[in-house]
């Protein structure tokens, strides 16, 4: 250490000089002492100092000595404390996303021909559903369960099993295959589909086909949307923040047998025609070892709802037709709902993550606006500057134009929502690892960079 970072002293013992010692010790001591320090290394720092007070000469007043170890004391106080308080971080080892058997396949001219032929659609209700599929941005090469390409689709409780144990089972083994993990290595199970809730649950079939523990921590969500995804991870987080050296599997699926709508409402056939097979699991821990060996590391995650209003809460609604057949009710203030809770959510995200420059332009343009020139536009943050690649909600061309256009992106940061549409559908809460997994096998991502994953979903509620 350099002597000369320390202030020399005058022999006599002033009390500015106390202070002088007392400041600069405390200043040396935060610099070296790390929360992952060893006692020898606090040690070598200690002596190190001890060293420095006899070349000064400052030996000869025991005052100093005291002074030494006072700083030293406090200094390893408060260190220990912010170790012992703070939240373990949370890593994302690996995940896995289903593909669907080729048998699933629906090309467009087949799923006309499908729905044709089920004697619940009348003609109109066929070319509506036409219609949006050919706009919808979707592929030739989506799925549908089985259930739904029989004929008459089959809608029973057994066949929302049958879906469930074909996507959730094949899912787990590859996960735990990746992970080298068994089964009864997992302490926390959280598992969403929004249209399936049955009983027992869903996350109790899967404890129960893979014998997992009497004591993991199981929780099964429903009604959450698109946004479960994300919503999953925020339980996970929070779960793993008082449970130490855990390893947590969330689930995200959608049962689209369950969801199934045979009626003639136009506003609840567009779920018929956007939704498609798609499931992803997770495995996520707050092991310190982990640190070196998962993908990810969990930053932040963030909550916003809007159920308290009313106009926004019926603007996606499952709910009985005049015939009593049950489907979702998606309405026209869809879009505009959406918007206003995107902008409230990023405006919440942004003033977490965005760096100062970006804040004081946004800042400045807003005062400007208000006092000098009120013709002048407000300067939107750019959230590029912070993030280097979205994964947004799958739930159409026209919301991931919206989102692109409040966010300020280009093609190149929507590519890849847009590209899980195209290829797998709308998968609901899963969509987003589907669109993680097309970014890695871009090579896009990088070490050190950082993905925003934003959910979407009734309620209306975002989490990112």
């Amino acid at each position: 250490m350099d002597p000369l970072s320390l202030p020399k002293l005058k022999q006599h013992n002033s009390l500015s000089n106390i202070i002088a010692i007392f400041l600069s010790t405390m200043a040396m001591l935060s610099k070296n002492l790390h929360s992952t320090s060893t006692p020898l290394q606090l040690l070598l720092v200690l002596l190190s100092l001890q060293r420095l007070f006899l070349f000064q000469q400052w030996n000869w007043n025991p005052i100093f000595h005291l002074l030494l170890l006072s700083c030293f004391f406090l200094v390893y106080v408060l260190r220990v404390g912010a170790l012992a308080f703070k939240p373990p971080s949370v890593y994302l080892v690996d995940y896995s996303c289903f593909k669907p058997p080729s048998t699933c396949q629906l090309p467009l001219s087949r799923f006309i021909q499908h729905a044709s032929s089920i004697i619940s659609f009348d003609s109109q209700s066929v070319e509506f559903m036409a219609k949006i599929v050919a706009s919808s941005g979707l592929s030739e090469q989506t799925y549908l369960p089985p259930a739904l390409l029989s004929f008459p689709p089959k809608t029973h409780q057994r066949d929302y099993i049958k879906e469930a144990e074909m996507i959730l089972l094949p899912l787990m083994d590859d996960l735990l295959t990746k992970a080298k993990l068994s089964p009864r290595d997992i302490d926390i199970l959280v598992v969403h589909c929004s249209a399936f809730c049955p009983s027992p649950s869903l996350s109790s079939i899967i404890v129960n086909k893979y014998s997992m523990r009497s004591d993991v921590k199981s929780f099964n969500l429903s009604g959450m949307g698109c946004s479960a995804g994300a919503i999953g991870i925020d339980l996970a987080q929070n779960l793993l923040k008082t449970n130490n050296n855990c390893y947590a599997i969330v689930i995200s699926t959608e049962i689209l047998s369950a969801g199934w709508y045979s009626g003639h409402e136009r506003s609840k056939l567009l779920i018929n025609c956007l939704f498609r097979m798609g499931s992803a699991a997770l495995l996520l821990t707050n092991r310190k070892e982990a640190s070196k060996t998962s993908k990810y590391r969990l930053i932040r995650t963030l909550r916003t709802q809007t159920a308290f209003d009313d106009k926004a809460y019926l603007t996606a609604i499952r709910e009985e037709d005049d015939d009593g057949k049950l489907g979702v009710t998606i309405n026209k203030g869809l879009l505009p709902a959406a918007g206003e809770l995107l902008r409230s959510h990023m405006t919440i995200l942004g003033l977490k993550i965005l760096p100062l420059t970006e804040k004081l332009k946004h800042f400045v343009s807003v005062i400007r606006k208000k006092f000098k020139d009120k013709e002048g536009e407000i300067y939107m943050p750019s959230f590029k500057t912070a993030i280097q690649h979205f994964c947004l909600p799958t739930s159409g061309r026209a919301l991931i134009g919206e989102i692109n256009k409040g966010l300020n992106l280009d093609g190149r940061d929507v590519e890849a929502s847009l590209m899980t549409l195209h290829r797998f559908g709308n998968q609901s809460s899963s969509s987003m690892w589907y669109e993680l997994a097309y970014m890695e096998a871009k090579e896009r991502v990088k070490k050190g960079d950082k993905v925003l994953m934003l959910g979407m979903g009734t309620g209306p509620k975002c989490c990112s």
